[in-house]
This record gives structure tokens, C-alpha cells and sequence, in this order.
């Protein structure tokens, strides 16, 4: 029996049942990229993914001492030649394609890279400043120029392309003739240290 005055005992309910009530009083949350929140979890923002840096010394061209004419007309050998196709080959098989494929003028450089353009279905297009003392701010300019590649396939010559592989990703690299290093880069600005080298794939590992 209730007395006089006493208020009626509230009705018991359930944590489920208040939890239930709760949620459906909350108005639905926004998404984090609708609502351009700052505070945003960094789960719900994608990074952006690397610039691939391609790095291929020239295939084979034979002894330098015995070409009679200048030595920017030097032409692949036959061996050097073999190379490049086994290369491209390999590259075209595994379904690879560079956004853009810049060659030093130099001739053995752009029979390399007119090689395994047309394996890979990619014209390439001449870059003076892969002639030769490549620094790395030349290479951030060549980057820079084409911003919209993710892919950049450089084709060129020692010991330029070994020093910059050595430079941007810390550690002492050498490419050999015919060789091709990936080196994943944060940005366009090939800062000293911060490669990320993927490949390093020497001619003589190509098979036939």
C-alpha cells in the first residue's frame, strides 16, 4: 500500500532500453569528409600515395675507348641491345607502364629507352639535363615539370644515376648497365633520405 503523499515507485528500465532511447535522440553524425572537421580521425584520411621513381642506366655499349667517333653518338651493342629487350619484356609481362619515360639525348641512352618504350607502349621524350652531372635539384626540377606523373621512368648514365639512387634513399646503391632501380619518393621534392628504395634489378637477373 502506497501512503498519502508518496510518489509512485518510477518503472525500473533496462540499460539496453536506455541506451536504445539515447542513440535515437542523437541526431545521425556527418562524415568526417562532409563535414571537413579537423579533428577528424586520421583512419578516415587516405594518404597519398608515392611518387614512383624509375632510374635505368643505359644498357651495353661497348668499350668507350675503341668508339672513334664522339662519344655522344655511341650506339648500344648487341649485347646491350639484349638487354633492353629482355628488360622490356619482363616489364611489359608483369603489366608495368610508366606515366612518362625521359631519356638523355645521349645515343645509347635513347636506343635504351626506345627499347622499353615500345615494349611498354610508351613513346619517350628527350631530357637535356639527364646528359650528364645530374644533381638532385635538377631532378626536382625534371619532377616538377610534370607534375600530373606519378610513374617517371628516367633513362641515363653513371655515376649520376648511381649517386642520386645513394643520395635520396641513404644507402650506398651502384647501377650496372642495363640496371633499373624503383625508388618511392613522399613528393616531387626528392629530399635527401626519404626514398624508399622497392627495385634494384640488375641486367644479369632479366631472363632470356
Amino acid at each position: 500500500m502506497t501512503e498519502q503523499g508518496d510518489r509512485p515507485a518510477p518503472r525500473r528500465t533496462s540499460r539496453t532500453s536506455r541506451a536504445r532511447a539515447d542513440a535515437a535522440a542523437k541526431p545521425p553524425a556527418k562524415a568526417a569528409k562532409a563535414s571537413g572537421d579537423p579533428t577528424a580521425s586520421a583512419h578516415s584520411v587516405e594518404s597519398p600515395e608515392p611518387l614512383q621513381l624509375y632510374l635505368l642506366r643505359h644498357a651495353d655499349a661497348g668499350d668507350p675507348m675503341a668508339w672513334p667517333g664522339d662519344d655522344a653518338d655511341r650506339p648500344l651493342s648487341a649485347k646491350g641491345k639484349r638487354q633492353a629487350r629482355r628488360l622490356g619484356s619482363m616489364l611489359a609481362g608483369i603489366g608495368w607502364r610508366p606515366d612518362i619515360i625521359l631519356t638523355s639525348p645521349k645515343l645509347r641512352a635513347s636506343q635504351t629507352a626506345g627499347i622499353v618504350g615500345e615494349a611498354v607502349d610508351v613513346k619517350p621524350d628527350d631530357e637535356s639535363r639527364l646528359v650528364a652531372a645530374l644533381e638532385v635539384g635538377d631532378l626536382e626540377g625534371i619532377l616538377a615539370a610534370h607534375p600530373d606523373a606519378r610513374r617517371v621512368l628516367l633513362v641515363g648514365h653513371d655515376p649520376d644515376f648511381s649517386a642520386i639512387a645513394s643520395t635520396l634513399t641513404g644507402a650506398a646503391i651502384e647501377l650496372r648497365k642495363g640496371a633499373i632501380a624503383r625508388i618511392d619518393l613522399p613528393d616531387a621534392g626528392a629530399t635527401p633520405g626519404e626514398g624508399a628504395l622497392r627495385w634494384l634489378i640488375p641486367p644479369g637477373a632479366v631472363p632470356d
